[in-house]
């Protein structure tokens, strides 16, 4: 349950704002994912493996325990990941130069493509609901994500 709590100036507080944003930004992420996958195709990629794709393609090549931190999941976890990636073709292992013992994940054209693909008919479904707002609004969610980025900044890991 949620507490609604307003300052005495009578503004919402900290964490009822929090609280409102978290909602719309999984509503509308979930959104996102929905009519992407719709367009894509249902057995696609799991957002799990869309993640983890995207990740080894914007940071790649990775070691899958790179890809774990990154992800934030356990070490078994992303090698299951990769595991699937490398078996749909989106991601190649490459023995790791630095240690015999371990590889690198990097993504294939065919990853590359996907991932292109999903971002354009994202990208695509939320402009196309942009364009119905004033263009004061559209202002203020350009400063939205710049704020949202700095946020999300500060908590990369190194």
């Amino acid at each position: 349950m949620v507490t609604t709590t307003v300052t005495r100036s009578g503004t919402p507080s900290v964490p009822q704002i929090a609280s409102r944003l978290r909602l719309a930004v999984v509503r509308t992420a979930r959104r996102l994912r929905q009519d992407a996958y719709e367009a894509e195709g249902r057995g696609t990629l799991s957002p799990t493996l869309t993640a983890a794709l995207a990740t080894v393609d914007g940071h790649g090549p990775l070691t899958p325990s790179e890809l774990a931190d990154r992800e934030r999941v356990r070490r078994p976890t992303a090698t299951r990941t990769v595991a699937n990636l490398v078996e749909q073709g989106l991601v190649t292992r490459t023995p790791d130069p630095a240690d015999g013992r371990g590889f690198l994940v990097a993504s294939t054209p065919a990853g590359r493509a996907l991932l292109k693909r999903l971002r354009e008919r994202k990208n695509a479904y939320l402009a196309k609901r942009m364009r119905s707002l004033d263009p004061d609004d559209v202002a203020t969610l350009e400063r939205a994500a710049g704020i949202l980025e700095r946020l999300l900044d500060h908590e990369r890991p190194a």
